[in-house]
């Protein structure tokens, strides 16, 4: 089981990665290796000198009791002192960056949340992948074409 945000990689550039624990209650452990996560939209904040994962979707288990469940709730996100003063620090340091989740995965009888320090892309530095991509495409059809 592997959720990824996929508006990631294209709308950031990613500096560096880390590998996070997260707070899940009751039944949420079960959804989300269900694979009823969305990340995209969600974003890391630091709240007292924690980490928690912020506007991330868990959809309700299917067998669970609905009661009192906020499927947006804010989650905290368990890694190390040093870890979090490193990023704390980076992005105190450098004015625009950003902490997001990348994606979520098993790691054996864990759930890890992947997370990255990024910088935002500009459009234009969008569309240049978009073009380069777009290029690759043809190119490869070409030769596919070519060989028969």
């Amino acid at each position: 089981m592997r959720i990824y945000n996929k508006k990631a990689t294209r709308d950031y550039t990613v500096i560096e990665t880390y590998e996070a624990g997260i707070a899940l209650h009751g039944a949420e452990v079960k959804a989300v290796r269900a694979g009823n996560m969305k990340l995209e939209g969600a974003h890391v904040r630091f709240i007292d000198n924690e980490l928690f994962l912020v506007n991330s979707e868990v959809s309700i288990y299917k067998f669970a009791r609905p009661e009192d469940y906020n499927p947006t709730r804010t989650r905290k996100l368990l890694l190390h002192k040093g870890e979090i003063l490193r990023l704390r620090t980076k992005m105190k340091t450098a004015n625009n960056l950003t902490v997001i989740p990348i994606a979520c995965y098993n790691k054996k009888s864990l759930l890890k949340l992947e997370i990255a320090l990024v910088k935002s892309k500009k459009n234009w530095e969008k569309k240049r992948v978009e073009q380069r991509k777009d290029e690759e495409r043809k190119i490869e059809k070409e030769m596919k074409e070519y060989r028969g």
